[in-house]
């Protein structure tokens, strides 16, 4: 997910994300060592646990598998421990042949004091239901972004069956922190697999491995992609239907994801969720000589500053014609304006910033200093500098105070600021109290220890993965595209993914085959109840709409 700042082939895009399950409730594990390098569990070791959870009205039952999958080279040398979360849906609830199974405050099946026994005095583990047949269950493989970015995100805010509790709106509340069932869970509709890419949460290259072997755009598509097969193959799921969701940066890796898998083990998707996507890097990173970014970014100002009530009365009347009205000056103005460069005329200079000051409440005084191209840090400083405020990158809803009011940026994301404390506390009581899974090592929620991240592959350019998705999807005519954004993201903005989607010189009998959703909150658009919601019923819908009649 999420901070994203990216630099041509090099830089950061800081966010802004296998064996078969045992029917045991707990593992036994070896004891947990003093410093970090001793902490981790076995990469045999899984934690085994059974639930419930009541989504659309319907109880779900589900296994909870959380551990690390030893990945192997091709000659089968240990490469790296990747930590993953895995749930699973049930024919129904676990079982057991004593009163020695119950469940805790929780919800989860647990073992208690007195382990269940038959007359021979043998522990008696409940009885699993039986598993579902593969075929009849599609299976979503998740991840975040970053790069450098765990899954908590996604895993804790809008897929998985607990969520991190956060006011209707998205804003945080006071610590201490905590978690509720997920009602808008995605596990009702498919099997969910939570990925942390190594060096991110758990995840780490095994003893003598250097990391930087996993730290690049391809070294990480082949790495996440070799993850994928090993657990589909461990797990039966070759039978079922095949979903990736990726959020930010993990937009990117699912995109790659979709030729990586296809053109190497001739596993193909049924469809792929990109969420705040950002495939094509020209549209979110401005430098001398790329005017793209700036019309790209011009939507989203102007629902900004519609937010907090910055625009003409005319345009602060209703979002979706502000917005409207953007992206047409955006699309049919903007783009000619900016190329013709110092050959724009006076007047036509004096026109443009009138309409740009229109559609971003920014002062004229400000656009004409900025020779008509303003970036998003200078938007976040310059929107609210009067009432002493900056605002959000991730979700421009948030404002955030400075140590002063001087500058072209401010001092910090308010918007991560109000996620990291909350997502943090509670995956890592999750995992020991919900999951019983226990690792003293540090859950790298998001990490710069990834950096330098490799773009060499694409050296002296700006990476664009549009074009292998577009290449899969023509290969495999029934791969569904979903694509989420939010109004408010000012990390990858609606225009962006609108310029790549139209842009991806599809066939005309594929185009259908992508459809866009919008959300009025940021990045993480699931933070707000609302779009929560509206986001499930979306997938829903999208996922009904693609089984076959």
């Amino acid at each position: 997910m999420i901070r994203f700042i990216h630099v041509i082939a090099s830089g950061l895009l800081g966010l802004t994300l296998f064996a078969p399950a045992s029917a045991s409730l707990a593992v036994a594990r070896p004891p947990i060592g003093s410093t970090a390098t001793d902490a981790a569990p076995s990469s045999t070791d899984l934690a085994v646990t059974h639930h419930s959870v009541t989504i659309n009205g319907q109880m779900v039952h589900y296994t909870a598998t959380a551990g690390y999958m030893t990945m192997n080279d091709y000659e089968g040398k240990p490469k790296a421990n990747v930590f993953y979360v895995a749930y699973t849906k049930d024919s129904g609830p676990p079982t057991s042949t004593s009163d020695g199974v119950g469940k805790d405050t929780a919800g989860t099946v647990a073992p208690s004091d007195a382990p269940a026994t038959d007359t021979t005095g043998t522990v008696v583990p409940p009885k699993v239901p039986d598993a579902i047949d593969p075929a009849a269950r599609p299976i979503t493989f998740a991840f975040n972004g970053g790069p450098g970015s765990s899954s908590v995100w996604l895993h804790l805010g809008a897929l998985g069956p607990k969520r991190v509790v956060m006011n209707s709106e998205g804003f945080p509340l006071p610590p201490p922190y905590s978690l509720v069932d997920n009602e808008e869970s995605w596990l009702d509709v498919t099997d969910l697999v939570f990925i942390d890419p190594v060096s991110t949460g758990y995840s780490r290259p095994v003893d003598g491995e250097p990391a930087r072997q996993f730290h690049g755009l391809d070294e990480d598509i082949s790495s996440v992609g070799d993850f994928i097969r090993v657990y589909t193959t461990k797990n039966t799921r070759w039978a079922s239907p095949k979903y990736l969701a990726g959020e930010s940066y993990g937009t990117t890796r699912a995109a790659g994801l979709s030729g990586y898998l296809q053109d190497t083990f001739g596993m193909y998707l049924n469809g792929i969720f990109l969420i705040s996507p950002v495939l094509n890097f020209a549209t979110i990173r401005g430098a001398a000589g790329n005017d793209l970014t700036f019309p790209m970014f011009l939507p989203t100002f102007t629902a900004t500053a519609w937010y907090h009530k910055k625009l003409a009365p005319d345009l602060q009347a209703d979002l979706s014609r502000a917005v409207a009205e953007s992206r047409d000056f955006a699309t049919n103005e903007y783009f000619t304006i900016l190329a013709k460069g110092d050959a724009l005329t006076p007047s036509e200079k004096d026109a443009a910033v009138k309409k740009l000051a229109r559609l971003t409440g920014l002062s004229e005084t400000h656009i004409r200093g900025s020779n008509l191209r303003v970036n998003e840090f200078n938007f976040m400083k310059e929107l609210l500098r009067d009432q002493g405020y900056n605002v959000g990158r991730l979700d421009s809803r948030f404002k955030g105070i400075d140590s002063n009011n001087v500058g072209d940026g401010p001092d910090f994301d308010p918007s991560m600021a109000a996620i990291t404390g909350p997502y943090s506390a509670c995956l890592n009581d999750y995992v020991r109290r919900g999951l019983q899974y226990e690792n003293d090592k540090v859950y790298e929620i998001l990490t710069g220890r990834v950096q330098p991240w490799s773009y060499a592959s694409s050296q002296n350019r700006y990476v664009n993965v549009a074009e292998t998705l577009r290449s899969a999807m023509t290969k495999n005519q029934h791969l569904r595209v979903f694509v989420a954004c939010g109004y408010y993201d000012l990390a990858t903005p609606i225009g962006g993914a609108e310029y790549t989607v139209s842009h991806l010189n599809l066939h005309e009998s594929l185009r259908a085959n992508v459809s866009t959703y919008y959300y009025e909150a940021g990045h993480m658009m699931y933070i707000r109840l609302a779009d929560l919601a509206k986001l499930k019923r979306d997938v829903r819908e999208w996922m009904n709409a693609g089984v076959k009649k």
